[in-house]
Parts: C-alpha cells; structure tokens; sequence
C-alpha cells in the first residue's frame, strides 16, 4: 500500500515536499517513482530513486527543480520540489514495479497510491 502526504495549493516560486508512506517489509528492495497527471493530460514520469537512495533519475522539465529522497527506516520516499511553476500543477503519484525495475513509462508501474494534489497558482 502506497499512500501520498504533503500537496496543497502554493504560488509560483513556492516549494513544497510530498511523502509517499509504504507498507511491506522489502521497502528497501524497490525502486520508487514519482509520476504526475494534470487535468486531461496523460500520466508522466517525474522522478525515480533506487533501492539504495543512491541513484535517481529526473523528468527534464522537472530536473534542477525537484529532488527524490527515501528514508528506508521509515518506509517512505519524499519529493522535494522547488521554484513551482503553474505548469506543475497535477496529482502526483508513487508508484513501483513488482520486478524492481525502473522505468518512465506509467503502465509499466504495478502499484500505485491515489495521489496527492498540487496546485500552483500564478
């Protein structure tokens, strides 16, 4: 189970930090993502963090903007985000592959929380 803590509604330029709580035992094992959904848009890829924390991969439009972290003590998995803009603007969702692989394509995910919403305003 995957639950999403931390959108809200924040201005242009205002950072804001969403938490992913999982549940299991081989938290540690999985590589987790971050995906998002804006208003009838299709599903993207925001960012991924191995097993370790060690490595992490970023969307373009979000790189140098946002940071994934994991804490495995806690089983949750954090994204950072920085300098919002109105075109982050969407659901986001955590997400990971049951075969632990990474990937950037949403259908590829397995298991996904319901979202948190942020909504940047201009």
């Amino acid at each position: 189970q995957l639950i999403e803590s931390g959108g809200g509604l924040v201005h242009t330029g205002d950072s804001l930090t969403l938490s992913c709580a999982a549940s299991g035992r081989a938290f540690s094992s999985y590589p987790m993502e971050w995906f998002r959904q804006a208003p009838g848009k299709e599903r993207e890829f925001v960012a991924a963090i191995d097993g370790s924390g060690r490595t992490t991969y970023y969307a373009e439009s979000v790189k140098g903007r946002f940071t994934i972290s994991r804490d495995n003590a806690k089983n949750t998995v954090y994204l950072e985000m920085n300098n919002l803009k109105p075109d982050d603007t969407a659901k986001y969702y955590c997400a990971y592959d049951k075969v632990l692989r990474i990937s950037m394509v949403p259908d590829d995910m397995d298991y996904w929380g319901k979202g948190t919403l942020v909504t940047v305003s201009s």
